[in-house]
């Protein structure tokens, strides 16, 4: 059944209800990382966390709602990682050229996807499986303003950054997810990223000539 977000029965408004939440998350994460998401049990998930089958159903209908939201929760910390590095590389330069800037942002996010490679795999493959397009759009869409933001100290005309932004996604994001489906256990990752550069690069050729005529 596709469903369209995480279906959470109960919000984890107070403190303990959301370490509850994030350790069924965390120890569906730890399992994935094992076995494959079709073995794992909701079962072997309470048991792992430490909770009774009861709590799990507190904030969940089903385990694919817990997966839906281990999805949403890893893109959107992806995002939030990438955002943070981007801020400090620009703040401790200026100066720095686009093309070098964004290099440091494909190794940075790459060698991240990297460390949990087999887990970023799955997650690909389960977004495919449970993911209406709505949710799909709003990860897209999470990703495109994330870039849109990264990319504005190097772009004013806001048009161009938009479709700069929305190739700059299409290729990153293709690249990483199409090879970890296609190869789980993919360890070329220095060939990858220099394949993503090579296709950036004609990206930024087409930006400059782009901004010399306007």
């Amino acid at each position: 059944m596709k469903i369209a977000a995480a279906q959470v029965r109960r919000k984890p408004r107070q403190s303990r209800a959301k370490v509850t939440q994030e350790a069924l998350i965390e120890t569906f994460v730890q399992l994935l990382a094992q076995q494959s998401a079709e073995t794992i049990t909701i079962r072997a998930i309470t048991e792992v966390a430490g909770v009774g089958l009861g709590t799990f159903y507190e904030y969940f209908a089903k385990k694919q709602d817990l997966i839906a939201l281990t999805i949403h929760q890893h893109v959107k910390q992806n995002a939030i990682t990438l955002k943070t590095d981007a801020q400090s590389r620009i703040e401790l330069s200026t100066n720095e050229e686009l093309s070098l800037y964004l290099s440091h942002l494909i190794h940075f996010q790459i060698t991240n996807i990297q460390q949990q490679s087999r887990i970023w795999s799955q997650l690909f493959c389960l977004e495919r499986q449970i993911s209406t397009p709505k949710a799909y759009q709003n990860h897209y869409k999470l990703m495109l303003d994330l870039w849109n933001g990264l990319l504005t100290p190097f772009m004013t005309n806001l048009n161009i950054r938009q479709r700069f932004a929305l190739n700059l996604h299409r290729i990153i994001y293709g690249f990483i997810s199409q090879t970890l489906l296609l190869h789980p256990d993919f360890n070329a990752w220095d060939t990858l990223e220099q394949d993503i550069l090579s296709s950036i690069q004609g990206l930024i050729t087409e930006l400059e000539c782009s901004i010399s005529t306007l």
